[in-house]
């Protein structure tokens, strides 16, 4: 029945294979740039950092950020351009699995004019996070297995100086509603209208995302629901210990 629990299911997705078309894998990493744009997700971001910023100041005359999987780099771009309008300048570096996410961010960010911003490809989960300021991750965690996942937080944890944000879906009948309409009117990419319910099936529960975070050893955290059904994460450094 519809009203049942939405049951968790992780099956590899289509944006997740090395041999995924390049045509088709550019036009999805369009596609969920005009998704995150409407889902505010660099907005939120901004106004989590600036508010870890009033408990524990930067090391630096520039924040140093790190944008763990970032993708195809829209999230990271507008992030500077929204942190900049506050007043707060930043030199972010997004890492990457893919060499075509790598290659679409680099392009982007040279169009866009993102002063600070680049883009390398790199494995998070297996290299851990560099020493930064700021450990950022958005829609990423879905992707990864328990194990996997609470290994990813703790190297977060660990490599932050001043704290870190975790954006992630919610695993809701709701959230699944979203994904099936708004990848049918967003965009014709196959890619993201199959990839979109599926990763609201691979995400984590409220309970089942705290209980990642107290095993990966972060305490003294915020975790809400926000707009539109994802849990964003956020924690002090100097607090967190």
């Amino acid at each position: 029945m519809f009203f049942t629990r939405l049951q968790n299911t992780r099956v590899p997705e289509l944006m997740d294979d090395p041999l995924l078309d390049r045509g088709e894998h550019l036009k999805a990493l369009q596609a969920l740039h005009r998704i995150n744009f409407l889902s505010y997700t660099a907005w939120q971001v901004s106004r989590r950092i600036a508010s870890l910023l009033t408990l524990t100041p930067r090391t630096g005359p520039r924040l140093q950020i790190v944008d763990l999987a970032c993708g195809g780099g829209d999230v990271t771009i507008a992030l500077s351009h929204q942190l900049h309008s506050i007043g707060i300048h930043a030199d972010i570096l997004g890492i990457d699995k893919s060499p075509v996410a790598v290659e679409f961010a680099n392009q982007m960010a040279h169009t866009r004019r993102a002063l600070g911003v680049r883009f390398i490809s790199g494995d998070v989960v297996e290299e851990g996070c560099p020493p930064c300021d700021i450990a950022l991750s958005t829609l990423f965690l879905h992707h990864l297995s328990d194990d996997d996942s609470v290994r990813f937080l703790h190297s977060m944890h660990a490599g932050a100086r001043v704290g870190g944000v975790v954006s992630d879906l919610l695993r809701s009948r709701r959230g699944l509603l979203l994904a099936m309409f708004v990848t049918k009117l967003l965009t014709r990419s196959h890619v993201v209208r199959i990839d979109g319910p599926l990763s609201v099936r691979a995400a984590r529960t409220h309970r089942e995302l705290q209980s990642l975070i107290t095993l990966a050893g972060i305490h003294r955290l915020t975790l809400s629901k926000v707009w539109p059904e994802r849990l964003m994460l956020c924690w002090n450094r100097k607090e967190a210990r």
